[in-house]
């Protein structure tokens, strides 16, 4: 009988405790509000159970503050029956290819701000980077966007073009050997 006691202190002390279950219930609600964001496609390629991709997409729905926390807590409450390191996993992904995409967008639009404001010696720097450019060509769009840019004060078509182009040639991956 004694030791029938001591299996039920054993089983007991494994059990985690009510704050540790408080503070996943919690994490597993944070990461289905995550799941709410994103886009219908991302959130398709988690591959969730129906249940839970349900609720997500009515939450969605919800304009009711209050039915909105209900289905807030609906989901945290689904999400505890699911693996949560994957989605965890996932959405830091995301995350970082997200930031990766940022830097690239900053890095484009700083030499497109570069060549607008200074010119050629811009030009020749981001050659000097990239050889094989037509420096004419890239001279024309740089005057183009540099003309638009003072006339109408802002960026427009000109200027936008000129990012397109930025990207691309700044998207391609250079072989030095």
């Amino acid at each position: 009988m004694s030791q029938d006691r001591d299996e039920d202190f054993d089983d007991f002390d494994s059990r985690p405790s009510k704050s540790e279950r408080k503070r996943n219930a919690h994490e597993a609600q944070a990461l289905g509000e995550e799941l709410v964001k994103l886009k219908e496609l991302d959130l398709k390629a988690f591959e969730l159970p129906e249940a839970l991709y349900d609720a997500i997409v009515e939450a969605r729905r919800l304009t009711s503050r209050t039915a909105l926390v209900r289905q807030r807590q609906l989901i945290g409450k689904l999400m505890r029956g699911v693996e949560l390191d994957p989605i965890r996993a996932a959405l830091a992904s995301r995350g970082q290819e997200a930031a990766r995409e940022t830097q690239r967008f900053k890095r484009v639009e700083h030499w497109r701000d570069r060549l607008i404001a200074e010119g050629a010696p811009a030009l020749d720097e981001l050659m000097k980077e990239r050889p094989g450019m037509d420096r004419d060509e890239w001279l024309a769009r740089v005057a183009a966007a540099a003309a638009e840019r003072q006339k109408l004060g802002t960026t427009a078509a000109k200027s936008r073009e000129l990012f397109r182009h930025l990207r691309a040639l700044l998207d391609r991956v250079t072989i030095t050997g």
